[in-house]
């Protein structure tokens, strides 16, 4: 009997209720991802390193299973991603996509992808839900609405919704004050993805927060969250040579100089409509974080000051770095939530400029005063913020809608999955296994790897492997590439060691170049690409197409029929 009535109460409480939202929450946010990810039909999107993770997952599977791990890696020799010095930085990101890649790996990378983006943006609800922010459906709705280039960044197939999920850990584990789990925490994030500078940067935000609020330098997190990192570096299957390409990725992408060679899209900078634009939410609410926070009140400004710090300092990154788009967006939602709690909750009044352990010895004496409007006067405040919570929530979902239609549209136009599948078919079936093949482009690599690993590429993943190897060939791929080496074929030939070319459809200027040179025949063609064969000598050009006539003969007799 005891049992039968204690189990409604439990249903009525706090807890179940906070339960309650959060698999509604998770539910609503893998619905988002799954319709976003099945937009298209390849592995997700925009770029093609989708397809290079998924491979090197499955090829990690079968060399723990053969006993023969860490696997070389030759398709980069040129590179500084040669089989001496290959650096897996991805390296728990792969091992948890193992799970995915059996049978069909394009299906189980695209699940995989869901999987990770969702977890991703409930781990940011969850902390909500943990410190009681009100309203938390409307933060939901926030969250999803928050930025158009977050939802399509994070439907990629790579490593950072790990990043947000571990971040989040970290800020967990940093205002409970639990600071030694950050030495597994920060170890995981390392050997997961380079980028755990970002938990670094979180704890020195929190120890200047804990120093201007409480007065004392708070030393323990900086030094576990070192020292778990410096772990992940040493205890490392890839130790040293992952501290030599951590730093060139640290000297490449910052440098104040500029880019030392053409790097991909997301390393360049938003204009300032873009970045409004494409981010409305997640700037509304760095607006209102910055109005609603009130640094008078030292005791509770910790948790709001330090979403204030952090997310400013990622906006600033997004400003300069369009990929920091996959991680500004919600730090900047719950600095809004942290920031306005005060207010929602009601503590904020005409005493509001009042130290909060003042306002608490006075509160007897201002219930005494007028309970009955004062009970009175907070129902009206709770109508009203209700009534003002309902009214942002249909703002945002307006917003949110405009975002997933325009995020579908931009991830429904992605190549399709068969994209160079044709083509890579091709050379796996007319050209012998361990040849050189000369790509284009650096983005085609993660394909090319994926429907045909039997051969080994010139540049990949990042053209700055190929520049920190060796600058004098990288400056040189890029002008036979950009059509400025108007007799490429020796160059191809005797400089990067390959008798192919693969390149897509676009390089018109290279393409020119290389069929008026006499070197080249092309030995296939299709929509996608094309792959060209340098000869053994060079032949005379081919004459060319006489200008087709404006005025077509009307009385030109027409083929017979059969």
């Amino acid at each position: 009997m005891k049992t039968s009535q204690a189990l409604p109460k439990i249903l009525r409480s706090e807890t179940a209720m906070r339960g309650v939202q959060l698999v509604a929450g998770a539910i609503v946010i893998g619905l988002v991802f799954w319709k976003l990810q099945f937009s298209t039909d390849a592995i997700c999107c925009g770029d093609f390193d989708g397809y290079y993770h998924d491979k090197w997952s499955r090829i990690l599977w079968d060399s723990l299973r053969n006993g023969s791990f860490p696997p070389v890696f030759p398709w980069l020799p040129l590179t500084t991603l040669n089989p001496a010095n290959y650096v897996d930085h991805h390296f728990l990101f792969h091992i948890f996509q193992i799970p995915f890649t059996f049978r069909d790996g394009r299906l189980g990378a695209k699940i995989a992808s869901t999987v990770f983006a969702s977890l991703a943006l409930i781990s940011c609800y969850w902390l909500l839900i943990h410190y009681r922010i009100r309203h938390i459906l409307v933060w939901l709705v926030a969250l999803l609405a928050c930025s158009a280039p977050f939802l399509y960044r994070m439907n990629m197939a790579k490593a950072p919704p790990f990043a947000i999920i571990y971040l989040v850990a970290g800020i967990y584990l940093l205002f409970k004050r639990k600071y030694w789990p950050l030495v597994p925490l920060a170890f995981i994030f390392t050997l997961t993805y380079d980028m755990v500078v970002l938990l670094i940067f979180a704890v020195v935000v929190w120890v200047a927060v804990t120093g201007w609020t409480e007065r004392r330098f708070e030393w323990r997190p900086l030094v576990w969250v070192l020292l778990g990192t410096a772990a992940g570096f040493v205890i490392n299957p890839y130790f040293p040579q992952n501290l030599h390409l951590f730093y060139e990725h640290l000297k490449t992408k910052l440098a104040p100089s500029g880019f030392s060679t053409k790097v991909g899209q997301e390393w360049y900078p938003y204009n300032s409509w873009e970045f409004i634009g494409n981010s409305f939410v997640a700037c509304v609410a760095m607006v209102v974080g910055y109005v609603a926070f009130d640094p008078s009140d030292r005791k509770r400004a910790h948790h709001s000051l330090f979403f204030l710090l952090f997310s400013t300092a990622l906006m600033l990154m997004t400003a300069r770095w369009k990929r920091i788009a996959e991680y500004w967006p919600p730090f900047a939602v719950m600095f809004s939530a942290f920031a306005l709690q005060l207010w929602l909750a009601g503590a904020r009044s005409t005493f509001t400029r009042l130290p909060m352990d003042v306002l608490d010895e006075l509160q007897p004496f201002l219930d005494r005063n007028e309970p009955k409007q004062s009970s009175k006067e907070d129902e009206q405040k709770e109508l009203r913020s209700t009534i003002n919570a309902a009214a942002a929530a249909v703002l945002l979902g307006v917003v949110l809608f405009f975002n997933l239609r325009a995020t579908t549209r931009d991830i429904g136009s992605s190549e399709p999955h068969d994209y160079y599948k044709a083509g890579a078919a091709w050379l796996r079936a007319n050209v012998s296994p361990g040849q050189m093949i000369f790509n284009t482009d650096w983005d085609d690599f993660p394909r090319l790897f994926y429907y045909d690993p039997t051969h080994y590429y010139i540049t990949g993943l990042d053209p700055t492997y190929l520049y920190d190897k060796d600058p004098a060939l990288s400056q040189i791929y890029e002008r036979v590439t950009l059509g400025e080496e108007e007799d490429p074929g020796p160059i191809i030939r005797d400089r990067f060691g390959a008798r192919y070319v693969f390149t897509d459809n676009g390089h018109d200027n290279f393409f020119d170049n290389a069929i008026q040179s006499g070197w080249f025949d092309v030995v296939y063609e299709d929509t996608d690409c094309t792959i060209l064969h340098i000869r053994d000598q060079k032949n005379e050009p081919p004459p060319e197409e006489p200008e087709a006539s404006e005025n077509v003969d009307e009385e030109q007799p027409k083929d017979e029929e059969p």
